[in-house]
């Protein structure tokens, strides 16, 4: 028997308003359950559940030495991007963990940031039916003009949640 997920319900319930509203309820409750993303002020632009795009702007509190987004919140929504899409496609009784994440700066970024990040039909197959597991979750971290300064590696896993 499949266990609900209620951050899935959550996202199911937030998809049906209208689309001017969709991402703020999301973004919001987001903000709330990872307190980091609502300190940097991080939102969600759009998803279909399957894929999510992550924005931070850039701004003050986000900034490292030389104006441009730090490299911990360039980290920040590539994380947080992957995490959202592998937690609203998990059954209630797992709970998703970061493995290990790999970053690669490899040019100066300009402007505001996004991360999208996808899964494929495969993987949530996989999520869904598997008790426990690990794959690459695949992210791409851009800057205002559209480069792409660091290259992100996300590594997922997930166990099922302990018994009380």
């Amino acid at each position: 028997m499949r266990i609900v997920n209620p951050l899935r319900s959550f996202a199911d319930k937030a998809m049906t308003t209208p689309l001017w509203l969709r991402f703020k309820i999301l973004t919001w409750i987001f903000r709330y359950k990872v307190k980091l993303v609502g300190t940097c002020k991080i939102d969600i632009k759009e998803t279909d559940l399957k894929s999510v795009t992550f924005f931070v702007k850039n701004r003050r509190k986000v900034q490292n030495h030389i104006g441009s987004v730090h490299a911990a919140a360039m980290a920040l929504i590539a994380e947080s991007a992957t995490g959202f899409v592998v937690g609203v496609n998990l059954p209630g009784d797992k709970l998703p963990l970061i493995k290990s994440m790999n970053l690669r700066y490899v040019k100066r970024a300009y402007g505001d940031m996004q991360a999208t990040a996808t899964l494929t039909d495969e993987q949530i197959r996989t999520l869904q039916s598997e008790p426990k597991g690990d794959f690459l979750v695949d992210v791409k971290v851009t800057d205002a003009s559209g480069d792409e300064p660091v290259i992100a590696e996300m590594h997922w896993a997930w166990v099922s949640k302990d018994k009380k």
